[in-house]
């Protein structure tokens, strides 16, 4: 996780600097008043991004202090001086804050002023493991920990170095048991910490279900009462990628799915305990479960099969860093990221954008996320070029990146989504590679431009409603005066997408004159412009007093039906409605 930065003044400013270039963080400048920090620490808290506050402790004491519930998943949370002197490891001490407070005081000059009794003697606590092990029970560390203050001594069975490089002594006749195994035995009385070794190589047909997928692995671990624990990663050939039981499997067991080649994969066909003939037609190696699982070393559980997938587990020498073990997925998050406001981005939305390497996107869209920015690389398109931005954040993705396609309001509507999968299913000179067609696509939803308009009037589209776009540049203009028209005679609520520009001005012109032959004068009409930014402006009008003349690109217009009616509240402000009839309902349960 890249470490967070924390401001609130411009004293701090030089040392955000240099922390940031020392740790590859991230700077975040909040206000004096703190208001941005209130919304900003309990995100990046949650996100469990180490959070360095150039400040006050009391100051991330009091914002944190309601996200406070499990001492076990807490990140980092440091305060530090705005000389950089002092370096205070509030949270998350055994969890890197105190190795990350030395770190920092070394490269600063400065001093870590640690209150972990067992962190001023060793450099990391045996609840603080490096990656690529797990403690099997946290708990049985605090009497270790005891024990070791009091003179014990560390009997280790089995192969950990951290733990005399930690400092810890380490002795044959030690009488803390500790023991490294990738087994799910548990004994009396120690501590067990399993080691990353294991991969689970899996193959399937084309639309198993991730229950199976999830099953199947369990059963295989299971079959030599191998630890989840001790697993590093879910393997496959690229071929299947984009099988979303994997990518659902994977994200169950908490490890990275990554892909290999089929010619990676030939490499172990000489291993195989069970090849496969069918198979290698099929995919072009023996082989796809235990030639992926061999990538890891040796095979420990041989090729089982349920109905419809395969699994075998493969063994690593050492803990496995997933990131070194051949690829990972094309990942592609679609993301509407609503009006412009970031009271309207969805939960999902920020998490896809955070958990991203890339975004690609119009550049107008991407500044309306700026604040959400940590070290992603942005891949910029001016205004049209859609399909080329489509078709860059989807061969990207097809690397292995982890890609953000940034659109504003809904994904879905009148944005990129659409033409991702149309391009995905391109065949001829608009294809795409074959690791792009493979690509995992995963669509966020967001606030559609019609959804915050109606909701900054009223509720106009409380009933049954139509979106029609009037630009004509990839739809011919008879087919949008035929559902103007259509729309028109069926009474729908209608919101009009791009209704003008500076050289389309007769559709929306027309659409008034067709709306009049079928609706009141006085229907009503919003007029909403730059919705979700600072030049927001929100007119309901009727629709005999609307004037086209008044609108632009940045703008949307929803008609109302018949129905529809406006009236003004107390506070003198007139809001726009389309009751759905729960009047007659009323008065027919009250018979």
């Amino acid at each position: 996780m890249i470490p967070a930065v924390i401001t609130f003044s411009a004293g701090g400013a030089e040392l955000a600097t240099k922390l940031a270039a020392l740790l590859e963080a991230e700077v975040f400048h909040c206000g004096f008043n703190g208001e941005d920090a209130k919304r900003l620490l309990p995100r990046l808290f949650g996100e469990g991004r180490p959070i360095l506050g150039i400040c006050a402790a009391g100051i991330l004491i009091r914002i944190l202090a309601p996200c406070l519930s499990d001492k076990q998943t807490e990140p980092p949370v440091l305060a530090l001086s705005q000389d950089g002197a002092h370096v205070v490891p509030l949270l998350g001490g055994h969890h890197g804050a105190n190795r990350l407070a030395r770190e920092i005081a070394e490269k600063l000059g400065g001093s870590a002023a640690l209150t972990t009794a067992s962190d001023l003697r060793y450099s990391r606590g045996l609840d603080d493991p490096p990656p690529g092990w797990v403690l099997a029970d946290p708990a049985a560390a605090k009497p270790a920990m005891l024990a070791l203050t009091i003179g014990g001594k560390i009997g280790l069975e089995g192969q950990a170095p951290w733990i005399a490089e930690a400092g810890y002594p380490v002795s044959f006749s030690g009488g803390i048991r500790v023991r490294v195994s990738d087994l799910a035995e548990k004994h009396e009385r120690e501590l067990l910490y399993h080691p990353r070794t294991l991969v689970a190589g899996v193959g399937a047909e084309r639309g198993v279900s991730s229950a199976e997928v999830i099953a199947l692995v369990e059963e295989s671990l299971n079959s030599q009462k191998l630890a989840p624990q001790s697993l590093a990663a879910l393997a496959t050939i690229d071929l299947k990628s984009d099988e979303t039981a994997f990518h659902e499997a994977a994200a169950h067991f908490g490890v990275p799915l990554r892909i290999f080649t089929v010619a990676e994969l030939n490499q172990e066909r000489y291993r195989l305990v069970h090849p496969s003939a069918i198979v290698e037609a099929e995919t072009g190696t023996p082989g796809v479960a235990e030639a992926a699982a061999l990538k890891a070393g040796t095979l420990v559980v041989p090729k089982r099969k349920s109905a419809r997938a395969t699994c075998a587990i493969g063994r690593a020498p050492q803990p496995l860093d997933p990131s070194r073990f051949g690829r990972a997925p094309g990942l592609l998050h679609v993301v509407g990221v609503g009006p412009g406001d970031k009271a309207s981005r969805t939960a999902s939305a920020v998490a896809a954008l955070a958990a991203s390497d890339d975004w690609v996107g119009y550049g107008l869209y991407l500044d309306l996320v700026d604040d959400l920015h940590f070290g992603q690389t942005e891949h910029r398109f001016p205004l049209g070029d859609e399909e080329a931005r489509v078709r860059h954040a989807l061969e990207l993705a097809s690397t292995g990146r982890t890609v953000a396609l940034i659109c504003s309001g809904d994904a879905q509507i009148y944005a990129m989504a659409s033409l991702v999968y149309e391009l995905l299913e391109a065949t001829g000179e608009r294809k795409l590679s074959d690791a792009a067609r493979r690509v995992a696509v995963d669509i966020h939803p967001g606030i559609s431009a019609v959804q915050a308009a109606s909701a900054a009037a009223g509720a106009l589209i409380g009933h049954d409603f139509c979106c029609i776009s009037l630009s004509d540049l990839l739809t011919p203009a008879k087919d949008i005066r035929k559902r103007l028209k259509t729309a028109a005679e069926a009474d729908f609520v209608t919101a009009l997408y791009n209704p003008r520009s500076e050289r389309r001005i007769g559709l929306i012109e027309e659409a008034k004159s067709v709306f009049l032959e079928h609706r009141p004068p006085e229907t009503p009409v919003i007029v909403a412009k730059s919705l979700g930014r600072p030049a927001e402006a929100v007119e309901i009008t009727t629709l005999w007093a609307f004037d086209p003349g008044r609108v632009d690109m940045l703008s949307i217009v929803v008609i109302g039906s018949s129905a529809s009616r406006t009236f003004k509240r107390g506070d003198g402000k007139t809001v726009a409605f389309t009751p759905r009839g729960y009047d007659k309902k009323g008065a027919t349960d009250g018979r």
